[in-house]
């Protein structure tokens, strides 16, 4: 008890043993570290605002050029059972 008591200070008691929460103060091996590198890398911001930007354009890109076929697709004139001239779309026979 003696290192405590001189560890003691205004805010009372400081611990000595202390342990890093989660993996970081776990013994790991150099290729579960490589592998997982987020769980011991400190998290950076900036480039997550970055990949957020990103990924959220990338995916309105998307949305757009879907849109924009959709509004594109080809009509065809077709002819039903009671002889009536329709305009249709043209139907991928994939969906």
């Amino acid at each position: 008890m003696a290192s405590k008591d001189s560890n003691k200070g205004k805010k009372g008691v400081i611990e000595t043993d202390y342990r890093t929460p989660g993996l970081k103060g776990a013994q790991t091996t150099t290729l579960f570290r490589a592998v997982n590198p987020e769980l011991f890398i400190k998290p950076n911001k900036p480039m997550m605002a970055f990949g957020l930007i990103t990924i959220t354009l990338c995916v309105g890109y998307l949305g757009y050029l879907h849109a924009m076929k959709a509004n594109d697709q080809q009509l065809y004139e077709a002819i039903d059972g009671e002889g009536e001239r329709l305009m249709r779309r043209k139907a991928s026979k994939w969906a």
